[in-house]
């Protein structure tokens, strides 16, 4: 405020001030003279009119820059938060990106399946040859001869949630106490944490849909490829090429091996993906699993397990790449692969007979009901294939030849 008063008194008229520099002081006949003007006089009045409007221009100053400032925070404010917001929308596109990025890998490292070989029907054998199963009876083994046709398939129930797109269902063939052969067992294999195993009495109770017992395994199963046999399941664990053989009785492990040199989660898996690369199944002579190696670049491997210590007894390298095929089911010491998984009407395309190490194209009708069979396994007491067709779980009937004699 001093201030302004200083320039008011500097903005008088400069007469007046030189005038009043040149007065004496013992002049009595001049203006009298004092320390301040005289109260109310014109020029204080002029002043305080001149700091009245100094005033006010100052407040108004002062005021616009105190508005100026909170609207520039504000748009500041505004700004900072935009910029976060874009910064997340990166780091989303980015992942987005990146996962395509790696699908389309994945895509290109996978050849076009192979279109469907029209080959003529296999001729059929005759009637004295074949043997036909008979619902749930149970088959004598020593009728293993080739396979002649596959039958429709039977809807037995259809799983709950997105967790049942894929699974297994399976019964066992050589089952032992505390269980018996009607005993129904299932694993969804969708999720982060797939390690329940849900039995069923029976069929019928599988079809309500209320187990009777749910298993918590010990390690997390990998895909589709579990199977069981004599009171113990089979099934690779997550991520690794390490199989498990799980005690049902004990409800406990009672043996692991790591399977030699076999590709895992995404090298060799069937055309349908979903890290189907080590595939167990169980026949009328063991079990098995089916799988590929970097040594065999990418054709499927059938090695024959031991069931106690799961040690490899012997193993026959194919001539059909796994990535080409659908599916594959052993019967009899002979692999089937099936060609397609979403054709509704599809063929069995090649069999690798382990006995005499050589394989052949075939066409054996084969149909995929619901359009995405993402596991199929053989079950030796019924003589039925077990499969898991987009949420169904369903099975076929087989026919198959009279073995022939060496």
């Amino acid at each position: 405020m001093l201030l302004l008063l200083s320039l008011c008194v500097c903005g008088l008229p400069a007469g007046r001030r030189r005038s009043g520099d040149l007065w004496r002081g013992d002049d009595r006949s001049g203006p009298a003279e004092a320390s301040c003007p005289q109260t109310g006089g014109p020029e204080v009045e002029g002043l305080k009119a001149r700091l009245s409007l100094l005033e006010v221009l100052v407040s108004r100053l002062s005021g616009g820059d105190t508005e100026a400032l909170d609207r520039t925070t504000g748009e500041r404010n505004l700004l900072r938060g935009e910029k976060e917001r874009l910064e997340q929308e990166l780091e989303g596109f980015q992942r987005r990106v990146e996962e395509m990025r790696r699908e389309a890998e994945h895509l290109r490292s996978r050849p076009c399946p192979p279109q469907t070989p029209v080959l003529p029907p296999s001729p059929p054998l005759p009637d004295s040859g074949l043997t036909r199963p008979a619902g749930g009876k149970r088959h004598k083994n020593h009728r293993c001869g080739e396979l002649v046709s596959v039958g429709e398939p039977v809807t037995h129930r259809k799983a709950d949630n997105i967790a049942g797109k894929y699974g297994v269902w399976m019964q066992d063939p050589q089952a032992v106490s505390p269980y018996g052969p009607d005993m129904v067992w299932r694993i969804d294999t969708i999720g982060a944490d797939v390690r329940q195993l849900f039995g069923y009495d029976d069929m019928e109770q599988l079809a309500k849909g209320f187990p009777s017992k749910v298993l918590i395994l010990p390690e997390l199963v990998e895909s589709t490829g579990a199977t069981l046999y004599r009171g113990s399941l089979y099934y690779q664990r997550r991520r690794s090429r390490s199989i498990i053989r799980f005690d049902l009785a004990s409800e406990s492990t009672a043996a692991r091996r790591d399977l030699p040199h076999a590709g895992f989660h995404g090298q060799f898996p069937y055309s349908w993906g979903g890290y189907t690369d080590i595939d167990l199944s169980v026949d009328e002579r063991g079990l098995w699993a089916v799988y590929s190696t970097n040594k065999a670049k990418g054709a499927i491997v059938i090695s024959r397990l031991d069931p106690h210590s799961l040690d490899v007894k012997r193993s026959w390298e194919t001539n059909i790449r796994k990535n080409s095929v659908a599916n594959t089911f052993m019967v009899c010491g002979r692999l089937y692969a099936v060609a397609s998984y979403t054709a509704p009407d599809t063929v069995v395309n090649y069999v690798y007979d382990t006995r005499t190490g050589q394989g052949k194209s075939i066409a054996i009708p084969f149909r995929n009901k619901y359009r995405y069979n993402s596991m199929i396994d053989y079950n030796l007491a019924q003589r039925k294939l077990f499969a898991w067709d987009n949420f169904h779980m369903v099975s076929y009937d087989l026919r198959l030849g009279r073995q022939q004699a060496d």
